[in-house]
């Protein structure tokens, strides 16, 4: 009994398989976002239901195990061919196949092109995937296999780009008319910034090389709108269908509201424009003085000399073998050296008597961040002294300490334009950069600019620390109202702040920022300024005053983009909006709402007034 029982569990051999016509075939639709229509099907085997077999893991892997992996290939091949002739649908099949798969197509091209004749599928239909686990060691061999395909009419696709054997060695050398991004980059794409800087090199790459994208896995709405906006054409994943032997015929209602969603998508990392740690190249670059060094032999009478042939040249870097060991200050050994009988005594001595031996040195490629650092460290003997730059642990030139400061603080003030430091929001780069977006994708939008009340008093007596935390508690109390898929946030500088809605509870959303950061903004506040309802200050005259607790006012601008209408900047939206925001601060509520009419107007107004000028 057991013996029997047994005997009934073992799974059949995959020749037997094929052979009883065990094997069954599933579709999973590809979608064209831009015609909103199912350009396509992904072929997909099944063992038989309820059987250790039934998954496609499963089946390869006996098959492998069998050595019988190729025949599998070819008889998954033969039965989605056969279903797909079956249900009579418009559209391209695709095909998984390995790459010696591939090369048995090519070598059998009479029988696999009479196949398809006598299925009733042209060659034309057909798109044939390099599946990602396909290792090539002969690409000379190879190569000539995708080109009789080609030939034939069927087109070539790199399949789960990015991952296992999916390279850019394979996309170089195959040149694929089609890429498929593997799911692994797709899935939440919409929040993460990593995955969103690898699709987009990979989109710049297929626009070089002329291939479709389509992207993999997409299983939510947010995922599916970066996608679209980004400019991929095409995409495939359980939110358009899952695979089934009946797939549907047409997009689904809910894929097509999602495709033809008016909101523009928020890209996610806006603030990774600039890193956060600039590299050092740039900077050091700016700060580099080329300057000649003396060997450590030299004598004092050589540094002398140079500094009397140079009188531009604030130090002489020592070197040995071309790596510096000293540096000497133009000035310190010039009074030195002034000194009565300091010639004739040390003129002939090594240089290294009034050099510093342990100098600053600077690797040209060091980050800003570790070049700020030494503005703060004990250490300020740059400052006098200046440093030495190295490339590669080689003398390369000097440096000088203002140099040091201008280049650091030039570098923070560019960065500052795309991210805030102190909150790390988008800056105006960024922001102008989203406003375009959503003009040139016709997006309707609200532009709400934030700033606080009686911040400054508040700022003037308790400190510009106490004043940044509450700035902070701002930019979070705003971060926690945006539905991150949809919203902009960006920090324009100082308490003030810009939010792009797309949301269409954006007015409650607004509300809420108000309500929260008003009750919590008091926490900042001492115990008795809290019980007397705010501060004793000045007002911008200089004048007595008491000034209530701060509290956040948004004004905001109804931007809808009229066909045929003036072209807006996004200077023209943020100045409309910065006076909807002078309106709020005088409102008992701190929102103000400027209506479609009259922003279209105060817009216009803009747009002729800067025409004129």
């Amino acid at each position: 009994m057991s013996q029997r029982s047994s005997s009934s569990t073992v799974a059949p051999r995959i020749v037997d398989l094929i052979a009883q016509r065990g094997l069954c075939a599933v579709f999973q639709p590809i979608v064209d976002f831009e015609d909103r229509a199912i350009l396509g099907y992904e072929g997909l085997i099944r063992g038989p239901a309820g059987t250790a077999l039934e998954t496609p893991y499963a089946l390869f892997a006996q098959a492998s195990a069998e050595g019988s992996a190729i025949a599998l290939e070819r008889a998954a091949a033969r039965t989605c061919i056969e279903a797909f002739a079956k249900l009579a649908y418009d559209g391209k099949l695709f095909l998984n196949f390995s790459a010696g798969a591939i090369r048995q197509l090519a070598d059998d091209r009479d029988g696999t092109f009479a196949l398809l004749r006598n299925m009733g599928v042209d060659a034309e239909r057909i798109v044939i995937e390099l599946t990602e686990q396909s290792a090539i060691p002969d690409f000379a061999n190879f190569l000539p296999a995708i080109s009789v395909l080609r030939k034939a009419g069927a087109e070539f696709a790199l399949d789960d780009y990015g991952t296992a054997n999916a390279s850019m060695n394979l996309w170089v050398r195959l040149q694929p008319d089609v890429v498929k991004i593997d799911r692994f980059f797709i899935h939440d794409i919409a929040s993460d910034p990593l995955k969103f800087e690898a699709v987009k090199a990979m989109q710049h790459f297929a626009a070089a090389s002329g291939a479709r994208l389509i992207a993999e896995g997409i299983e939510n709405e947010a995922d599916l709108i970066v996608v679209r906006d980004m400019g991929i054409a095409c995409g495939q994943g359980y939110f358009f269908g899952r695979p089934h032997a009946h797939p549907l015929r047409t997009v689904s209602d809910d894929a097509r509201e999602a495709l033809r969603a008016g909101h523009i998508a928020v890209f996610p990392g806006a603030t990774r424009t600039v890193s956060a740690s600039p590299p050092g190249g740039m900077a050091s670059a700016k700060m580099i003085v080329h300057a000649p060094a003396l060997e450590r032999h030299a004598t004092n009478n050589d540094v002398l000399e140079l500094f009397n042939r140079l009188p531009n040249l604030h130090a002489v870097a020592v070197i040995e073998h071309n790596e510096p060991v000293a540096l000497i200050n133009r000035r310190a050994f010039m009074d030195r050296y002034a000194l009565p009988y300091h010639r004739e005594l040390f003129g002939k001595r090594p240089c290294m008597l009034f050099a510093n031996a342990s100098p600053v040195i600077i690797e040209k490629s060091m980050t800003v961040e570790n070049m700020a650092k030494l503005l703060a460290s004990d250490d300020q003997r740059y400052l006098a002294d200046g440093f030495v730059i190295t490339d590669q642990g080689e003398y390369v030139g000097l440096g000088t300490g203002e140099s040091l400061v201008r280049a650091v603080t030039e570098v923070r003030i560019e960065a500052a334009r795309y991210a805030n430091p102190l909150t790390f929001l988008p800056g105006n780069i960024p922001i102008s950069s989203h406003i375009a977006r959503l003009l040139g994708h016709d997006a309707c939008f609200y532009a709400c600019y934030v700033d606080l009340n009686h911040f400054k008093p508040f700022n003037d007596q308790y400190g510009y620390w106490q004043g940044d935390e509450v700035l902070k508690f701002a930019a979070n109390v705003l971060a926690q109202v945006c539905d991150p898929t949809r919203d902009f946030l960006g920090h324009v500088g100082g308490d003030d702040f810009l939010v792009l809605f797309q949301s269409d509870d954006w007015r409650e959303r607004a509300q809420r920022a108000i309500q929260i950061f008003n009750e919590g903004a008091q926490r900042f506040y001492a115990p008795g300024d809290r019980l007397a309802g705010g501060i004793h200050g000045e007002d911008r005259r200089g004048n007595p005053t008491f000034c209530g607790f701060v509290t956040m006012a948004i004004g905001c601008v109804q931007v809808q983009p009229q066909a045929g209408g003036p072209m807006y900047s996004s200077e023209d939206i943020a100045s409309v909006a910065a006076l909807a925001k002078r309106r709020a601060k005088s409102e008992a509520s701190g929102l103000v709402l400027v209506e479609f009419e009259e922003s279209q107007a105060l817009l216009q107004g803009r747009t002729a007034a800067a025409t004129v000028d």
